[in-house]
């Protein structure tokens, strides 16, 4: 069965930074793109911002305009676990932030993340960042 939980949020403060997990069970890293997406408050499900995601094909990653330069995603087949390193946190940042997969391939580094194209999903993870 697969299966995605996501670990590390927390409280910080802005210019802080955080690591997130997203460990997996149930299916090999080899076959599946891993992506991030958050959900900022008041926004719907349907409003999630696909901000990350690394190819299972090529190791090829793709990182939103929104967090550029500041979010790094990374993973450890051996561990089955993938990591957002999230650098100069400021409040915008402030989302529950999911970790999600399919068993088709969807992360192309020239292409952004939509909501719809990924079945399994982890629990969520709360970040804030704030003073």
């Amino acid at each position: 069965q697969v299966e995605l939980a996501e670990s590390g949020g927390g409280l910080v403060q802005p210019g802080g930074s955080l690591t997130l997990s997203c460990t997996t069970s149930g299916f090999t890293l080899d076959y599946y793109d891993i992506a991030w997406f958050r959900q900022a408050p008041g926004k719907e499900r349907e409003e999630r911002e696909g901000i990350s995601c690394i190819s299972a094909r090529d190791d090829a990653t793709y990182v939103a305009d929104s967090v550029k330069g500041r979010f790094t995603i990374s993973r450890d087949k051996g561990k089955k676990t993938v990591f957002l390193q999230m650098n100069s946190l400021n409040p915008g940042d402030t989302a529950v932030y999911y970790c999600a997969t399919d068993i088709l391939p969807h992360c192309y580094s020239d292409s952004t993340l939509n909501y719809m194209d990924f079945e399994k999903w982890g629990q969520g993870t709360q970040v804030t960042v704030s003073s």
